[in-house]
């Protein structure tokens, strides 16, 4: 935990307000991963720091600081995407929310902040199906928090999945052939997570299994915790 980081590539994951002024503020950084900062004087109505300490904006951030809360000193603005209304955005909010809920502080992410970044460009141009890229990301975050898993190999038999077979699936083993006693996730398709283990979201058996793994993960690290995102899809189909 360095005390004092200059020009550090972020983006602001959660904000709230603190104290009279200021503001606390989660972000997602490229070389620390998720750092939680004090932006002093940013909840002010003259504060040029409210308006660039925004969702989805890309910057780069000074701050100081030995304890787990810096300060931050500095703030520069680059060009990034607009996710709009609708569902994009929601989207986006929900990326948000399980990076800020589910990440350690100072555990370095790479793959992860480039993953985020490819994900906010393809939310920005998805034209309303963002179910791919949703899919997509919680599988990369699955990966960053060792949770990986192969869906073309059945754990339990160290076995190759079979068409024409059903698996089932837990968080801690991944892809089972036989479920266990308190499996949730079972009658999933060969076929369908053979065609997941070559990238292949197109189907919709594929979407709809890759969406039932992922939640059944995502909610298993939640611990839980709600999120607050998915109530923003509101009636819609849900991507979440």
């Amino acid at each position: 935990m360095a005390g004092q980081v200059q020009q550090e590539p972020a983006y602001v994951l959660h904000r709230r307000p603190f104290r009279e002024t200021s503001l606390l503020v989660d972000l997602l950084t490229l070389n620390h991963g998720k750092v939680g900062v004090v932006a002093r004087g940013a909840n002010s109505t003259r504060s040029a720091l409210k308006a660039q300490l925004q969702p989805f904006q890309p910057l780069l951030v000074d701050w100081t600081g030995r304890a787990d809360l810096k300060t931050l000193t500095h703030t520069d603005t680059r060009p990034g995407v607009q996710l709009g209304h609708g569902t994009a955005l929601y989207s986006g909010f929900y990326l948000n929310e399980v990076l800020q809920k589910l990440l350690s502080p100072f555990d370095p992410v790479q793959e992860l902040f480039a993953a985020y970044i490819e994900a906010l460009d393809q939310l920005a141009s998805a034209d309303g199906d963002v179910e791919p890229v949703l899919r997509r990301f919680e599988m990369a975050l699955a990966e960053n928090l060792g949770y990986g898993f192969a869906w073309d190999e059945a754990t339990d038999l160290g076995q190759a999945v079979q068409a024409g077979q059903r698996y089932c699936y837990d968080p801690q083993q991944g892809i089972l052939a036989t479920p266990a006693e308190h499996t949730r996730v079972r009658g999933l398709p060969g076929e369908a997570l053979l065609a997941l283990a070559s990238g292949d979201l197109h189907s919709p058996e594929a979407r709809r299994v890759a969406k039932q793994v992922m939640r059944s993960l995502t909610d298993f690290l939640l611990q839980g915790k709600p999120l607050n995102s998915r109530a923003l899809f509101g009636g819609r189909s849900g991507s979440t």
